[in-house]
């Protein structure tokens, strides 16, 4: 597993969350992951597997518009009952 600063949030991170990043990877998202070579280098300063988003500046949006509709079918589900 990869060694990080003392300082790093990633000491803070519960340790089952933190397996499946070390397994997984990260995920960039938003403009930030457009940066050239942003991959490769977090890469290098992690020792993780980065990879960047499909269509980055819209997937987080896409996928929170997504979780809602579902949230909205299961609320009129359970408020039927």
């Amino acid at each position: 597993m990869p060694s990080f600063p003392p300082s790093s949030r990633a000491r803070q991170t519960p340790p089952e969350l933190g397996a499946d990043i070390a397994e997984k990877g990260m995920v960039l998202t938003g403009g930030g992951a457009l940066l050239r070579d942003i991959d490769r280098l977090m890469m290098e300063e992690t020792g993780l597997p980065v990879i960047i988003a499909d269509d980055p500046l819209t997937c987080v949006v896409r996928g929170s518009g997504m979780a809602l509709e579902k949230m909205t079918i299961s609320a009129a589900f359970f408020a039927n009952e």
